[in-house]
């Protein structure tokens, strides 16, 4: 008799009350459509009001993904600025002329990072220099980015390299990615070697303003999103965004770690604690109403790869990198897209192995192979 196929859903580790096994996956209400209160972004260099006292900027980004948002919050005499894009000369250019323009009477008073990701605190340790004005983050988060800021030829070194030979890369296209795919982590400005810790289930004062700290694992660590209740809105960083999914990798540091459990339990968490008519405003995208909407499309997102990932390792595909286009649905020859796509399908090889669907075993020649459980 055939062995059943496990059919995971991930609905079931929202709630830890429940274990994983073969079931079905359970019928859904319609969704309701997301709202886009503001259907355009603003120019570069200009802002748009969001939320009472808060201003939208798009920064641009060298990548596919090519804007990173960030917010100006009203605070006293001037702004808190929540992430600061990405540390290049244009966007360094950019900050120039918001400095002398936009910012000229209401000057930056502080810097709070989200996440450690470039994109997100490339410049905060520019603006420190330049203005002055501290930084606040999560303390992983900081760490995490001062470990790469301090030592950065270590991303073409021992244990990456291995790390990708392990999971199915050959020599070649581990060099690839090592020499251009990660060339993106450093692309971020020397920390200030002091900063304020956030921690979740504190608050954070910011001009005569309440905001609950949040924080939420997978797409990094320990990232930064700030409630303000009384506003009714989310600065969600890029944690729930309305048209992309974030990446959620695993990372040769901890290879064997769980980044899509602890992101879809960051999922659940929030579809509980926001009521639906929360405005987010994401690190991309457009500034939207309908996360309980969103949070189930991601869900779903996920539940779909994994069936993927089952079903072929089921017939006879047996390493992680063999399995990246099984998950994002076509081959990726660009490497900086190539080092999100590995990492994001080991993700899902380890969530399916933490839940016993998957096994990962010595193969030939020190790779790694999978098969199911």
């Amino acid at each position: 008799m055939a062995k059943p196929r496990l059919r995971v859903n991930a609905r079931a580790l929202v709630n830890p009350r429940r274990r994983y096994k073969n079931s079905q996956t359970p019928q859904r209400s319609p969704p309701l459509s997301l709202v886009f209160p503001y259907s355009t972004p603003p120019a570069p260099g200009e802002a748009l009001e969001v939320a009472e006292g808060v201003l939208w900027l798009r920064l641009p980004l060298p990548f596919r993904l090519d804007h990173v948002n960030v917010y100006l919050i009203e605070d006293g005499a001037g702004f808190a600025l929540l992430d600061t894009g990405i540390d290049d000369e244009p966007t360094r250019a950019l900050w120039q002329r918001l400095l002398k323009g936009l910012l000229q009477d209401k000057p930056l008073t502080r810097i709070v990072s989200s996440h450690c990701h470039p994109d997100h605190i490339g410049l905060a340790g520019w603006l420190n220099q330049r203005l002055g004005i501290e930084l606040y983050a999560s303390q992983t988060e900081y760490l995490e980015t001062l470990t790469i800021s301090l030592d950065p030829s270590a991303l073409d070194a021992e244990p990456y390299r291995s790390f990708y030979r392990g999971h199915g890369l050959d020599a070649a296209q581990t060099d690839l990615l090592l020499s251009r795919g990660l060339h993106y982590l450093r692309m971020v400005s020397p920390l200030p070697r002091t900063f304020n810790r956030l921690m979740a289930d504190e608050t954070l004062e910011i001009g005569g303003r309440t905001f609950d700290v949040l924080t939420g694992g997978g797409h990094s660590p320990e990232q930064v999103m700030l409630y303000c209740r009384d506003g009714g809105f989310i600065l969600s960083a890029d944690q729930v965004m309305a048209k992309i999914s974030p990446n959620i990798s695993v990372e040769a540091i901890g290879p064997n770690d769980d980044p899509l459990g602890a992101y879809l339990r960051s999922l659940g968490r929030l579809k509980q604690l926001l009521p639906p008519d929360t405005l987010a405003l994401p690190g991309h995208n457009l500034p939207f109403r309908g996360l309980p909407t969103r949070i189930d499309e991601l869900i779903a997102h996920h539940e779909a790869r994994c069936d993927a990932v089952l079903k072929a390792v089921s017939a006879g595909e047996a390493s992680a990198a063999a399995l990246v286009p099984v998950v994002f649905g076509r081959q990726i020859d660009d490497p900086h897209q190539m080092s999100f796509a590995f990492g994001e399908t080991l993700a899902h090889v380890n969530y399916l192995v933490r839940r016993k669907a998957l096994a990962i075993r010595p193969g030939r020649d020190g790779a790694l192979s999978l098969i199911e459980a």
